[in-house]
Formats: C-alpha cells, sequence, structure tokens
C-alpha cells in the first residue's frame, strides 16, 4: 500500500471498529444529559464537554486523527448544499459500543484564513451494526432529539451503510443544527 493510503486506509478502519463497537451501548450516555434529556440540554452539555478541542493541538494530543475519503480529501464538501468541513475522529472512541453524548467519534473544523476552527460534532454507528443490536425494522438512532442521517454503501468514505449525525453546536448552520451540509463552511 502507498503512503497516500495509508490515512484513508486507518480512517476506514477505525470507522468501522468504531461502528461495530456501538452496538452494545447505544442507549448509554455519559453524565446527567441523558436522551431523555431535553434537546438543549444534551447541547451544552455536549458544548461543556467539547470546549477544550477548539484548540486543534488539543483534540491531536487527545487522540483525534484527520478523516480522509476514499480520493484523499479532507474537507468534505457538496457543491450547492455546503461543507462539513475536516473531520477528525479518536481512534479509542472507535472501539466504545456506545453513542454517547459527551464523547463524539468525529470533531467537524471548517478552515478558515487563521487555521481550523471546531464548528460541529459528529455521532456514527453502521447499520448492519445497529440492526443487530436492535432489529431488522429498528428506527433509526436518535440524539438530541434528530433521527441519524443514512449514508448508503458506495459512498465516498468506502464504508457500508451507516448512520450519522452532525451537530453544529459550535458554528450557526442556517440549514439547521442537524443538518448534515452547512452553507456557510467551505472547502478550499
Amino acid at each position: 500500500m502507498n503512503r497516500s493510503m495509508r490515512p484513508f486506509v486507518a480512517a476506514i478502519v477505525a470507522m468501522a471498529a468504531l461502528a461495530a463497537s456501538q452496538v452494545a451501548g447505544v442507549a448509554q450516555a455519559a453524565g446527567p444529559a441523558t436522551p431523555a434529556a431535553g434537546p438543549m440540554a444534551q447541547v451544552q452539555a455536549a458544548r461543556a464537554a467539547t470546549d477544550k478541542y477548539h484548540k486543534l493541538s488539543t483534540a491531536k494530543a487527545a487522540g483525534f486523527t484527520k478523516l480522509v475519503d476514499k480520493d484523499g480529501i479532507a474537507c468534505i464538501a457538496e457543491p450547492g448544499m455546503g461543507a462539513m468541513g475536516v473531520h477528525y475522529v479518536k481512534a479509542t472512541l472507535v472501539g466504545d459500543p456506545a453513542i454517547r453524548l459527551r464523547h463524539p467519534e468525529a470533531l467537524v473544523y471548517r478552515p478558515t484564513s487563521n487555521g481550523l476552527r471546531l464548528v460541529a460534532l459528529e455521532y456514527v454507528v453502521l447499520r448492519k451494526d445497529w440492526r443487530s443490536a436492535h432489529g431488522m425494522n429498528a428506527p433509526r438512532p436518535n440524539l438530541y432529539g434528530h433521527s441519524f442521517n443514512f449514508t448508503p454503501k458506495g459512498n465516498r468514505y468506502g464504508l457500508p451503510a451507516f448512520y450519522s449525525l452532525h451537530a453544529w453546536i459550535w458554528y450557526a448552520n442556517p440549514s439547521g443544527m442537524f443538518t448534515m451540509w452547512n452553507p456557510r463552511v467551505h472547502c478550499p
């Protein structure tokens, strides 16, 4: 395998392991802001837990690493929709089977003239693992009062079908706090 593919393959392995491990404890959340708490209480809890990651160096020191798609692209955008930005994934959370409000699997940063700025959190679960744990007809995972989005296999990340939820808790998204794309985020 050539060097340019190593980060991508590592990120895919990490995301797959994350999703596989989330099956056992999907409904668990750390601390007092559980899924039963109101969405704004959950947002406040997530902000308190992730505030330290505004400094990318802190995120990297905590084990978050840059994710790139199968073409080696780090800043994820969709023409006409906006962008997500640059994702940093924490490998140690990949093996954690729970969806945890305060411990997202990815931090999302937007490129600025002054470097990357934290804008969103992302939670991910592979569909096959969700169905194995909750049944073939189970509703999609839910956090902050919102159902996760569905991404089919054959996606740009090289992952099997998965569910994900972006939470734009650090940067306003005119399309909505829990939508995938933010028209205010742009990739170079």
